[in-house]
Order: structure tokens, then C-alpha cells, then sequence
């Protein structure tokens, strides 16, 4: 089977169908991406529970980057 051939047939899939396949195809192209996605979602997790535990203070975006300008000068 060649490329057109699998082009025209993953076309004629229903919206569902395509997106399903889209997201596997996806997937396959960015194995390592994948599994950086998945260890910076537990470090996301583990910050988040942190905060809300109290242990970990937040700073707004706009005050870290005037702070970040203020202290590069």
C-alpha cells in the first residue's frame, strides 16, 4: 500500500476517525518528547502539591519578570 493510497483512505475517516489517527501518528514521532511530557506532568503534580501544602510560596508572571529585569539590570 502506498502513501496516496493510505492518504485517501485515513480522508475518507469520519472527524473522530481522523483525530484518533492523528494523535497516534502523533505520538510515534515524538517518543522522547512523550516521555519528557509525562516526567515534567509528575514534577508539575509534586509542585502543585506542594503549594498546597504551604511548602511552596508563588510568584505572579508579570512581578517574576520584573523582578528577573530588575536583577539582570
Amino acid at each position: 500500500m502506498d502513501a496516496a493510497t493510505i492518504e485517501r483512505d485515513a480522508l475518507s475517516l469520519t472527524i473522530a476517525e481522523r483525530a484518533l489517527l492523528a494523535d497516534r501518528l502523533l505520538q510515534t514521532l515524538n517518543v522522547e518528547d512523550a516521555d519528557r511530557m509525562e516526567r515534567w506532568g509528575k514534577e508539575a503534580d509534586q509542585r502543585l502539591q506542594a503549594f498546597e501544602r504551604g511548602e511552596e510560596s508563588v510568584v505572579d508572571g508579570p512581578a517574576a519578570v520584573a523582578n528577573l529585569r530588575q536583577r539582570l539590570g
